[in-house]
């Protein structure tokens, strides 16, 4: 048997969407960000860092008026519209946000094992230190500042996680109930600068069970 005579299938578990996110809409948010953090009394006030699940520096929502004028909202939809498409073959006309913030996160801090609300999450990455440090033990695999989702268990011919290294304006499109976390990294001053959503779409898509 040759490498012709056989086909390889993915048809369990989730899949996950990797799109850019435009340096014009980049820009945008991270002048906004860069503002708001100069602003304490506002900063303090879009504050939700109490409602999350991470242990890091600073976690703040975005207003709509943002979301939207920066061209955010519109990069979700396309993205989220295509993601459905390709894996559902369905259309979505339903897609609302139900919130999006920014996790600025710096050395020795980490977001633990969660999940989302909603139908849809997704994660992007707006500011990333120039190298996350080494490891403690010389050798081993850099996790540092990594995000790993994970689904199921680990089993022959079956991995549970998927490693992701964040890059500047890579984002991630997951279904919500998909669990993550992020590691620590060990770098003095630099930020590890993220943005998420989440948002509910069709029943009628997102319901398994549905006709």
């Amino acid at each position: 048997m040759t490498k012709n005579d056989i086909k390889i299938l993915k048809p369990f578990g989730p899949t996950i969407a990797k799109v850019k996110i435009p340096k014009e809409i980049l820009d945008k948010l991270n002048f906004w960000c860069e503002k708001k953090i100069l602003n304490h009394d506002e900063i303090n006030e879009l504050s939700i860092g109490h409602k999350l699940a991470g242990n890091v520096t600073q976690e703040f929502i975005l207003d709509s008026d943002i979301i939207k004028t920066s061209g955010f909202l519109n990069f979700l939809l396309s993205a989220c519209m295509k993601w459905v498409e390709l894996t559902e073959n369905k259309k979505i006309s339903k897609f609302n946000v139900l919130s999006s913030w920014i996790v600025r996160q710096f050395k020795n801090e980490y977001n633990p094992i969660h999940y989302h609300r909603g139908h849809i999450s997704g994660v992007g990455y707006l500011k990333v230190p120039k190298d996350f440090g080494t490891t403690v033990q010389k050798g081993k695999k850099n996790f540092n500042g990594n995000i790993s989702f994970i689904h199921g268990s680990r089993n022959f011919n079956c991995l549970s996680n998927f490693e992701v290294k964040p890059q500047l304006g890579d984002f991630y499109i997951f279904p919500n109930y998909m669990m993550h976390t992020v590691y620590p990294f060990y770098k003095d001053i630099e930020e590890r600068r993220s943005i998420s959503f989440n948002a509910v779409i069709d029943e009628s898509i997102y319901d398994p069970y549905s006709n």
